[in-house]
C-alpha cells in the first residue's frame, strides 16, 4: 500500500466519521424537538379538554337559570338554541372572508416576485410554487443540449 492509497482511505474514514457523526446529532436534534412538540400537543389537548368541560358547566348553568322559571324542557330547548348559535357563529368566524360584508373575500395581495394577484396563496407567502427556468428532463428519452 503506497502513501495514496493510504490517503484515499484516511480519507474515506473520515468521511464515514463525519457523516455518522452528523447523522447522530441530526438524530438528537430532532429527537429533542419532537419531545417539545409532543409537550406543547399535550398542553394544548388537556386546555381544550378543560374549555370543553367549562362550557359544559356554563351551559349547565344557563340551562339551571332559566329552570327557575321556566319547565325543564323548555330550559334546556333555549339553552341549546343558545349553543348553537354561539356554535354557528363560530362556524362563520373560521370561514375565510368572515370579516368582510357579506362574505366576500379580501382582494389577493401582491407577492414580491410578480406573481400572480389571482392565484390561490399556498401558506408559504408564495401563490404558488416557483416555475423552474428550464423544464425537467425525463431520463429515459434521449436529449441533447446545445
Amino acid at each position: 500500500m503506497d502513501r495514496s492509497d493510504h490517503v484515499e482511505h484516511l480519507d474515506k474514514h473520515l468521511v464515514e466519521e463525519l457523516a455518522q457523526v452528523a447523522r447522530e446529532t441530526v438524530r438528537d436534534e430532532l429527537r429533542e424537538q419532537s419531545r417539545k412538540q409532543r409537550r406543547t400537543a399535550m398542553l394544548y389537548a388537556a386546555s381544550g379538554a378543560a374549555a370543553l368541560y367549562a362550557g359544559g358547566a356554563v351551559a349547565l348553568a344557563v340551562g339551571l337559570a332559566l329552570a327557575t322559571g321556566l319547565p325543564g324542557w323548555a330550559a334546556a330547548l333555549i339553552t341549546a338554541a343558545l349553543l348553537a348559535v354561539v356554535a354557528y357563529a363560530l362556524r362563520g368566524l373560521a370561514r375565510p372572508g368572515h370579516g368582510h360584508p357579506h362574505g366576500a373575500p379580501e382582494a389577493p395581495h401582491r407577492v414580491v416576485g410578480g406573481t400572480s394577484p389571482a392565484a390561490p396563496p399556498s401558506g408559504l407567502g408564495l401563490p404558488y410554487p416557483p416555475m423552474p427556468p428550464e423544464p425537467p428532463v425525463d431520463p429515459d428519452t434521449p436529449h441533447h443540449r446545445a
